[in-house]
C-alpha cells in the first residue's frame, strides 16, 4: 500500500474507532452508574411503595429515570444501544489489519523467527479462541462463582501475555490482548445482552412476567464489560509508550496494568 494511502487510512479508521469507542464507553459508564444509583434507592422505594428512580439535571432541565423490571406499559419506540459496539470493533479490527498484519509491526526478530502467516494466525486466533475460552468458563458451573471464574480468567490473561510476548512483538502482544477484550465486550453485547433483552421484551408483549434470570445474566455480562473497559483503554494507548511493551518484563507489566485497570474500574463505577 502506498505510504500516503496507508497514512490516511490509518487516520480515518482511528478517528472512527475512537469516536465510536467514546459513544460506547460513555453509554456503558452512564448505565452502570445509573444502575448503581438505582440500587441505592431500592430500599427507600420499597418503603414508599414506588419503583426505584434517579433524578438528574442536564442542559438546564430535570429528568427522572425509573427502574421497571415488569413495565405495565410498553414503549412504542425502544432505542437499542448496539451499533456503537459493532462499529468500534469493526474499525479496530481493520486498524489491526492495517498496522500489524500489513505494516510490519506484528513480528520482532529479537523475539522469535516465525513467519508472517503464522503471526497473523496467532493474532486472529487469540481473538476468537480467547472469546471461546471466556464464554466456556462463564457458561459453565464456574460462572456461578464470579470470584473464582474471574480469577481464572485473569490468570489466563497473564499466561496469554507471557506466551504472546515470546512469539510476536511486545507492542503487538499488548494490542492483541486489548483487541481480545474488545472482542469479548462486543460479543457480550450482541450475543448475550441484546438477545436476553429481546426475549424479555417478547415475553412482556405476550402478557407474561419476564424471566429475571435472563436479566441477571445480561447484567453480569454488562458488569464484565465494565471491568474490562479501563484495562482495554490502557492497552490501546500503550503503543505510545515503549517503556511498557518494550521492557523485558513486558508481560508482567501488562498483567499489572490489567489488574490495576480492573480495580480502577471498580472505583470509577462505584455508586
Amino acid at each position: 500500500m502506498p505510504p500516503a494511502v496507508s497514512e490516511w487510512s490509518n487516520l480515518f479508521l482511528r478517528w472512527i474507532h475512537v469516536l465510536a469507542g467514546i459513544f460506547w464507553i460513555g453509554q456503558t459508564y452512564y448505565f452502570t452508574k445509573l444502575e448503581g444509583r438505582m440500587t441505592l434507592d431500592e430500599e427507600a422505594a420499597r418503603a414508599a411503595g414506588r419503583v426505584p428512580q434517579v433524578w438528574m439535571v442536564h442542559s438546564g432541565s430535570f429528568s427522572v429515570v425509573e427502574k421497571q423490571t415488569s413495565p405495565k406499559i410498553l414503549p412504542t419506540t425502544l432505542y437499542w444501544f448496539r451499533w456503537e459496539a459493532l462499529v468500534t470493533w469493526i474499525s479496530g479490527f481493520l486498524l489491526l489489519g492495517l498496522l500489524y498484519y500489513s505494516d510490519g509491526l506484528l513480528l520482532d526478530e529479537n523475539v522469535s523467527h516465525i513467519s508472517m502467516g503464522m503471526g497473523v494466525a496467532i493474532g486472529i486466533g487469540t481473538l476468537f479462541v480467547g472469546f471461546s475460552v471466556y464464554e466456556g468458563i462463564w457458561a459453565s458451573p464456574l460462572g456461578r462463582s464470579p470470584l473464582l471464574a474471574g480469577t481464572i480468567c485473569y490468570l489466563l490473561v497473564v499466561a496469554l501475555a507471557y506466551g504472546l510476548t515470546h512469539v510476536i512483538s511486545g507492542r503487538a502482544a499488548y494490542i492483541h490482548i486489548g483487541a481480545l477484550f474488545g472482542t469479548i465486550m462486543t460479543a457480550n453485547v450482541w450475543m448475550r445482552i441484546l438477545p436476553a433483552t429481546r426475549k424479555m421484551l417478547a415475553t412482556l408483549r405476550e402478557g407474561k412476567p419476564p424471566d429475571l434470570e435472563l436479566a441477571e445474566r445480561a447484567k453480569a455480562r454488562t458488569r464484565h464489560n465494565t471491568f474490562m473497559t479501563v484495562p482495554l483503554i490502557f492497552l490501546m494507548i500503550s503503543n505510545h509508550f515503549p517503556g511498557t511493551y518494550g521492557s523485558i518484563y513486558n508481560w508482567l507489566i501488562l498483567s499489572v496494568l490489567v489488574l490495576g485497570g480492573a480495580i480502577a474500574a471498580k472505583l470509577i463505577y462505584k455508586p
